[in-house]
């Protein structure tokens, strides 16, 4: 059967995503929701075939799900703390410098107007290993200004912190349904580093609630004809992904 080649923009996501960890070598992928998932597991089936992929609980798994080894949580730990581990987190906000949050909204922290998550592992996370981030709707009501509690630590704080702060942390990416961005910066602020099809600059400016660096903005790379039928016919061939980020 042949591939149709004209990707959805659900699958530049999950490229996107996967392109998160190339060139990572042997560490632990922790992706964290459905296209990172996928995006992960087309990493390790392409350019990045030393990647460690987990069910989730106790268990290094094949591309099939078939169980390869244990991994007993001290060993995670250990993997975790040296910064053996990219992990690709969602976030309910992100400010300029890659602060996140996934504890509360509202600046009255003992009274939000809303309790979401809490701080989960996101500061151990990004203190002691990579970590990058999935938004599947890109607004404003992220993108803010300032994170209402800081749960991952953005690169401001990191520096601030010293250099056992620094030591491990870095967020080599963050994908949303418009673009590609990251902190390439000289003040690390947050960079527009792609877009999607059907996207603008003007379009993520105004959807970003803090001035964005946006030099040199180049198409998202597209899905290869091979990516795309490992997408469709083998990783995900139920189409979850198209449930998770709308056409354009």
């Amino acid at each position: 059967m042949s591939i149709k080649t004209t990707a959805t923009r659900a699958e530049y996501c999950v490229v996107a995503c996967a392109e998160a960890w190339r060139g990572d070598g042997e560490v632990l992928a922790s992706p964290m929701g459905l296209i990172p998932s996928v995006g992960a597991r087309l990493a390790k089936r392409t350019f990045s075939p030393d990647l460690l992929l987990t069910d989730g609980e106790a268990m290094l798994v094949g591309l099939d799900g078939s169980v390869e080894g244990w991994l007993p949580y001290r060993r995670h730990l250990a993997m975790v703390t040296g910064g053996r581990r990219h992990v690709m987190m969602g976030a309910s906000q992100l400010d300029r410098h890659g602060n996140q949050n996934i504890s509360a909204i509202g600046p009255d922290f003992a009274r939000p107007s809303r309790q979401l998550l809490g701080m989960r592992g996101a500061p151990v996370n990004t203190l002691n290993n990579p970590v990058s981030y999935w938004v599947p709707k890109h607004s404003t009501r992220v993108f803010v200004p300032k994170v209402d509690v800081v749960c991952g630590v953005g690169y401001d704080r990191a520096a601030a912190a010293g250099p056992s702060a620094t030591r491990f942390h870095r967020i080599p990416r963050i994908v949303t349904d418009l673009g590609v961005f990251d902190f390439a910066t000289p003040d690390r602020a947050m960079r527009l580093v792609s877009v999607h099809p059907g996207v603008t600059v003007a379009d993520v400016r105004a959807a970003t609630g803090f001035e964005l660096v946006a030099d040199d903005v180049v198409p998202t790379r597209e899905p290869t004809p091979e990516e795309l039928r490992l997408i469709r016919e083998v990783i995900d061939p139920d189409g979850l992904r198209e449930r998770e980020v709308k056409a354009g």
